[in-house]
């Protein structure tokens, strides 16, 4: 499915609790459709990476599970969440990151392509299947078979552009 329109900037005003809220209830209701658990912490894990636009690492939201909520949890637990929530397809892992953020459409499994801030760290999907069908054609070209892709575009979002 092809998404023409212009992402979600995250920049613009928005109701943010709203846009939490509508990610984690999305989340529950795909993972009872597929009969998986989203047991406490996975959606604690969730909530926090869709608290900020800005891709979130491990060790970000360790700290902050610390910090506000009290709990000592170790590194191998919050990757495990995080495991769960990218094989559910609700966040994409940004590789030059090493973070995660939340996925702006969990309801139909697809690559991630992201805007990525080098200034303020923003990332906004484009989920934009002409490109995910350009890179295909390409790899066929040479006989490769594509298994997974990840399209992240560095530079300057249009409030850091103004603010320079």
């Amino acid at each position: 499915m092809s998404n023409l329109s212009l992402p979600h900037d995250p920049h613009q005003p928005h109701d943010h609790d709203a846009c939490v809220h509508d990610a984690l209830a999305a989340a529950e209701h795909l993972c009872e459709r597929a009969g998986v658990r989203f047991t406490a912490l996975r959606k604690r894990v969730l909530e926090l990476v869709w608290d900020s636009h800005k891709p979130l690492g491990a060790y970000d939201i360790l700290d902050t599970l610390a910090r506000e909520d009290g709990r000592r949890a170790a590194p191998p637990t919050v990757y495990r969440a995080l495991d769960f929530l990218l094989e559910q397809g609700l966040v994409h892992r940004i590789a030059s990151l090493n973070a995660f953020i939340g996925c702006a459409s969990p309801e139909h499994r697809h690559q991630g392509q992201f805007l990525i801030c080098r200034q303020c760290h923003i990332a906004i999907e484009l989920d934009n299947s002409s490109i995910q069908d350009a890179i295909a054609a390409s790899a066929k070209g040479f006989g490769f078979q594509v298994e997974g892709e990840t399209v992240e575009i560095t530079g300057l979002c249009a409030q850091c552009q103004a603010a320079a």
